[in-house]
């Protein structure tokens, strides 16, 4: 009986190191990006935060101002102004953007999924930002561009786009709905194919047309999924910058300026002050927080109504 018990515990402590090694062995592994995450986000972001409370231009020593520099954006109407420009390119982004993803994920889904086709579906969001910026300049060009071309041959008229402050914020959110809905119908499409092809055969049987099983079996079994979408979407949209950088430059009139593109002037074009461009940054942090926090907590991100059906 001793020597069975003894046996148990070499072997029990045999378990207890593996664990140990295999937890160890896990953390080697991660060591690499938790090291890059501290070095280039979690540092710098927290001296974001001194650095806001500062007056600084890179060139001289920081002097301390307190909320100085919160005040100042506060009382700008640029900043506000721009607040107000990246909320309407929001609204313009993401319905379209997530709207289309969806319809080419379900026909990719029903009518057509081969592989060529996705890998042309997914072309230009791998096409860097600023070489798409380019192609549209070019494209929606008010004098050479072909569709302008194409429109006044039709008898539309010629439009201003990028240089028109009714027209280019719109611009811009279709040059990146055009860009990114491909990749987020990708995503998508992978939460299509995690759905039970039974639940849509038992559908057909008791009736369900196909608009009806795409709203009662589609969207809720895809909510994970387009929570995801949505968030990372809203997330990248409040970061626009450089379609603004090559198309528009923030104009015509400040129609284009956005948050990002706010904090890039104060930092290299019209104050070069650091303290204030870091203090809207912050402020930027805390409204991507608060609205991601609203936007999982409404949407449910944490539930899956496919588990009902496991």
């Amino acid at each position: 009986m001793a020597a069975i018990q003894s046996n148990m515990k070499s072997e029990s402590g045999l378990i207890s190191r593996l664990a140990n090694n295999e937890m160890l062995l896990g953390y080697l592994f991660i060591l690499p990006s938790l090291i890059g995450f501290l070095a280039f986000y979690a540092v710098p972001a927290v001296r974001s935060v001194f650095i806001s409370f500062t007056e600084w231009n890179l060139l001289t020593e920081a002097k301390f101002v307190g909320l100085a520099n919160y005040q100042d954006i506060f009382a700008d109407d640029r900043f506000w102004r721009s607040l107000q420009v990246t909320l309407t390119y929001v609204l313009w982004n993401i319905p379209l953007q997530t709207v289309l993803a969806v319809f080419i994920a379900v026909m990719m889904d029903r009518i057509h999924n081969s592989s060529i086709l996705r890998g042309f579906i997914i072309l230009p969001w791998l096409m860097p930002n600023v070489i798409v910026a380019l192609l549209f300049l070019w494209l929606l060009d008010p004098t050479l561009g072909i569709v302008n071309i194409f429109f006044e041959a039709i008898g539309i008229g010629r439009q201003s786009f990028f240089g028109s402050p009714d027209q280019a914020i719109a611009t811009i959110a279709g040059v990146n709905i055009w860009r990114h809905m491909g990749y987020n119908a990708i995503l998508i499409f992978a939460g299509l194919k995690t759905i039970p092809r039974s639940l849509y055969e038992a559908a057909t049987v008791d009736g369900a047309t196909g608009w009806k099983q795409f709203w009662s079996i589609t969207l809720p079994l895809l909510r994970p999924v387009l929570v995801f979408v949505i968030v990372t979407s809203v997330i990248g949209s409040f970061q626009v910058f450089d379609t603004i950088a090559v198309a528009t430059q923030g104009g015509p009139a400040g129609a284009t300026r956005t948050i990002i593109y706010y904090i890039y002037q104060e930092v290299f074009e019209r104050r070069i002050s650091m303290g204030t461009a870091t203090a809207a940054s912050v402020v930027l942090f805390l409204i991507l927080v608060t609205v991601t926090i609203i936007q999982t907590r409404y949407l449910n991100a944490n539930q899956s109504d496919l588990a009902e059906y496991s």
